[in-house]
């Protein structure tokens, strides 16, 4: 059965930093392209970043030089880090894993981040 669990959210003032784990599951983790998505409030799903071919990351634009994305295959588990948090960062952030770079996948439950003074 696979399990994809996001932790490592919570409230965090402007300028803060947060990481947040995904620990997996069920399946054969090396082989799975990972990624983060976030949904903020009266918004759609969107993309942060995610593993693509070769090993690269795909970053969205909005997050670039300040979230990093990484994975350790000995633990079955992707972080993002994330820095200069801002307001508008504040969303439900959702673990994905897909076994090619354009199938659905699975999604974990989602970590909520809320990002205010």
């Amino acid at each position: 059965q696979v399990q994809l669990v996001e932790s490592g959210g919570g409230l965090v003032q402007p300028g803060g930093s947060l990481r947040l784990s995904c620990a997996a599951s069920g399946f054969t983790f090396s082989t799975y392209y990972m990624g983060w998505y976030r949904q903020g409030p009266g918004k759609q799903r969107e993309l942060v970043g995610r593993f693509i071919a070769g090993g690269l990351i795909y970053y969205a634009d909005f997050v670039k030089g300040r979230f990093t994305i990484s994975r350790d295959n000995a633990k079955n588990t992707v972080y993002l880090q994330m820095n200069s948090l801002k307001p508008e960062d504040t969303a439900v952030y959702y673990c994905n894993a897909r076994l090619t770079p354009t199938a659905v996948g699975y999604w974990g439950q989602g970590t909520q981040v809320t990002v205010s003074s």
